[in-house]
């Protein structure tokens, strides 16, 4: 439970592209307050950077799990998210410590930042390449 007395569910996210830019991939992990966890794989199918493939992935990540929360009968607000990534850029971006000059990661931060206001409140952490690594295999 969250300290507002939310349940918790956590997410790991990570992405990438062959080249950069390149073909994008993506990979995140939702594990639900009951300890059920799933791993979600992504192709983009298009050419794009490192850094928005790591935007799409944590969108692609909000997105379904909002999707699937509704599904169940069940609002996002009465969920707290805690994100994880070892993007610098995606978290920093999030969290107002860096500025999104560019215009592509401007509209990226701040449509992660609408699907993230859908939910009772988030905490976002950067952790090592490891973590991500060791959970997601890339």
């Amino acid at each position: 439970m969250s300290p507002e007395g939310r349940p918790v569910i956590r997410i790991l996210f990570d992405g990438g592209s062959w080249g950069n830019p390149g073909p994008g991939y993506g990979s995140y992990h939702v594990r639900f307050p009951d300890g059920h966890g799933e791993t979600v794989r992504l192709d983009f199918g298009r050419r794009m950077t490192n850094n928005e493939a790591e935007y799409h992935t944590l969108l692609a990540a909000l997105e379904d799990l909002a999707g699937r929360l509704r599904r169940e009968g069940r609002e996002p607000a009465e969920f707290t998210l805690e994100i994880r990534g070892d993007s610098a850029l995606v978290i920093s971006q999030l969290t107002g410590v860096w500025k999104a000059r560019d215009p592509r990661m401007r509209a990226l931060r701040d449509r992660v930042r609408e699907w993230l206001e859908t939910f009772g409140g988030y905490h976002l952490e950067r952790v090592p390449r490891g973590v991500v690594l060791r959970h997601l295999g890339h």
